[in-house]
């Protein structure tokens, strides 16, 4: 790559976590490609939150990719199974939310870009602590992704190696809350909720928005989002 600034791939979903990696890759001098995905999930929310992440945080290109994992379903979130309010987020066993392979199809398809791109960087906003038990953002998963991507890719076979970034893997919400005010994220355009209502109003008891509003209150950051239960008539 002879581009004076490096190539990066960003997975963005408009949640907290994402806006986050994306704003942190771009303070790291990277030219950010964004890859959101509407993958048969309950309603578009997320991706109208992807759209107003990359532009307020600007000199982003961002891609949807369509493509429909209800075909499968297993999950809350992509099946007519009920979302679980008042979870307990602390339990060990994998939640309904969980969907099948998720992290693993959407970084396949980053991997090609990159690929096309010339990109030798990748960044994902797993977290491994404040997280509601998904095996696939574990910090195995993400060594074993990156060692496969090495292996299965022309760039890889031609000695470019390909780094497969998750800087929030390690941090509690609330240290990823501080570090989004540090680099000027407008958390106000992000979405985390599962079940939103029909004007894009968070539920407050899903295992995301209540991950989310704990992590505002332990930043000791003013919580900018609009739930159900306040503004309910």
């Amino acid at each position: 790559m002879n581009d004076a600034r490096k190539k990066a791939v960003v997975l963005l979903s408009g949640g907290l976590d994402s806006a986050t990696v994306l704003a942190a890759a771009r303070a790291d001098g990277f030219d950010c490609y964004a890859l959101c995905f509407a993958y048969g999930q309950r309603h578009a929310i997320e991706v109208e939150a992807a759209r107003r992440v990359a532009e307020r945080i600007g000199e982003v290109e961002l891609r949807v990719i369509r493509i429909d994992l209800r075909t499968f379903g297993g999950s809350a979130l992509t099946d007519d199974i009920d979302v679980p309010h008042n979870h307990d987020v602390e339990s060990s066993k994998i939640p309904i939310t969980y969907v099948p392979a998720r992290n693993t199809i959407f970084l396949s398809y980053a991997l090609a870009w990159a690929e096309v791109l010339g990109a030798a960087d990748i960044f994902i906003g797993v977290n491994a602590v404040d997280y509601s038990g998904y095996p696939d953002c574990r910090p195995a998963f993400i060594d074993a992704f990156e060692t496969m991507a090495n292996l299965a890719t022309r760039a890889g076979a031609d000695g470019v190696k390909l780094t497969l970034h998750a800087p929030l893997i390690d941090l509690t919400k609330a240290q990823i809350i501080q570090l989004g005010v540090k680099l000027g994220v407008d958390y106000s355009v992000t979405h985390s909720c599962y079940d939103p209502d029909g004007q894009g109003r968070a539920c407050g008891r899903c295992d995301a928005c209540r991950l989310r509003a704990a992590g505002f209150s332990q930043a000791g950051q003013p919580d900018p989002t609009r739930y159900q239960r306040l503004e309910a008539t």
